[in-house]
């Protein structure tokens, strides 16, 4: 197809070459996803070789997000400017290569080097695939934007089985890092032709804007949604664990069950999202979704026990899965505000809630258990659902269609709503 400057009819592209793209751009995600999976089905394995303490390991560690973090102003406006699909063929190679960095080190400033730099590079690409996922919806003329980060869970599971299987094969995790990398690399080559390009629209006004200017209000309530839902996982993440040995009093054999019900309810909850949105609408869902948020961990605090608490997990899961990706696509369609700028402002306040979230926990479980820490994130799902009813935004489904190669400047254009 020839680039084409103005939107057009749904009728100009066929059913099959909307399924093509839609695939290149889930395959993306999961190259995302599993790049990260491997990194941290190895740890264990890192910490072993460098001799790191327990201490030594979680200071090293914050040299990830603080890379995000520091990446997080500039890659809403290198998206903006250069277009997602520039972006991501620099971002998704750079953050490989960053994976492949990880599997050399010798000492541990080496490592927090080389995480800090997997977090820039993780930051933009991050902005960069989310803006693809827009750009796909406004193609589809429908929310799929869960599916996607569906297959980024999707990719998760696959790492760690994947490292699970390199670890009792005794394979080195450099010579792991490699395998995945060479998987990583043959995907984006195959399927980078179908992503969608152009800049999205506004670059030009965008960099004549302050550079910490203020923040648009729809957008922070937006990224507060999304930090109640991802203080939320991060509980599960890195607490799920300890809360079934602790608290439930789980056998050994057991312990890692309220992490795995819960991931595998996320993962099956967004592939099953886009069909209740398409049925009920995204402020129904969010409404729900955060009752079963809040639900699911004062269930786990009132009944602590096994099998109880793998159902609580569960509906933990089923809850938070459908939270973020509605967000961000309701986000990427804000049209005050260019997809990438979007993105990266909700991005922001949300992954805030995954890196305060655990440590919360620590502390309320210092003074008063680690049950009446559980019970205080539940309130966060109460905060989504009272929030979302707030948001005009939720109520419309914008319906666009476009080519494939029409630029993500136009796609904002012929966005239907404004918040």
């Amino acid at each position: 197809m020839s680039v084409d400057s103005e939107p057009v009819s749904s009728v100009q592209i066929s059913l099959p070459e909307k399924r093509r793209i839609r695939i290149a751009v889930a395959l993306i995600y999961f190259c995302t996803g599993i790049s990260f999976a491997t990194w941290a089905s190895r740890i264990p394995d890192i910490k072993t070789a460098l001799h790191l303490t327990d201490g030594m390991l979680g200071s090293i560690l914050f040299a990830l997000p603080a890379g995000q973090f520091t990446m997080m102003p500039f890659s809403g406006r290198l998206v903006t400017r250069f277009g997602s699909y520039r972006v991501l063929l620099f971002s998704l190679p750079l953050y490989t290569l960053c994976l492949n960095n990880l599997g050399w080190v010798t000492e541990g400033w080496q490592l927090a080097v080389a995480l800090y730099m997997f977090g820039l590079a993780g930051n933009m690409n991050n902005i960069a695939i989310n803006t693809q996922g827009i750009a796909a919806e406004h193609l589809y003329e429908r929310s799929i934007m869960a599916s996607f980060h569906g297959m980024w869970s999707l990719a998760g599971f696959t790492g760690a089985l994947t490292g699970l299987l390199m670890i009792n094969l005794k394979v080195p995790y450099n010579i792991h890092f490699i395998i995945v990398i060479l998987m990583v690399w043959t995907i984006m080559s195959i399927n980078y032709p179908y992503l969608i390009k152009g800049k999205a629209s506004g670059a030009r006004d965008e960099q004549r804007r302050k550079f910490f200017s203020k923040p648009d209000g729809m957008l922070l309530q937006l990224g507060i949604i999304g930090f109640f839902s991802m203080a939320s996982e991060g509980a599960m993440f890195d607490w799920s664990g300890i809360y079934f040995k602790d608290v439930v009093k789980a056998p050994a054999s057991l312990v890692i069950l309220g992490y795995t019900s819960f991931m595998i309810m996320m993962a099956s909850g967004r592939f099953m999202a886009d069909h209740f949105i398409a049925k009920i609408g995204r402020q129904k869902l969010l409404r729900i979704a955060g009752i079963m948020v809040s639900s699911g961990l004062f269930i786990s605090v009132l009944f602590p026990n096994l099998i109880t608490c793998t159902m609580a997990f569960m509906l933990v899961g089923l809850g938070v899965s459908s939270i973020v990706p509605t967000v961000y696509s309701t986000a990427g369609k804000y049209t005050k505000v260019p997809p990438g700028i979007a993105l990266a402002t909700v991005s922001s306040v949300s992954f805030l809630g995954f890196l305060m979230g655990p440590p919360l926990i620590g502390y309320i479980s210092e003074l008063a258990g680690l049950r009446y820490s559980f019970a205080v994130v539940g309130i966060f799902g109460l905060g989504v659902t009272l929030l979302v009813s707030r948001i005009r935004a939720f109520q419309v489904t914008p319906r666009v269609a476009v080519k494939k190669d029409v630029p993500e400047e136009d796609l904002d254009q012929v966005a239907p709503f404004e918040m």
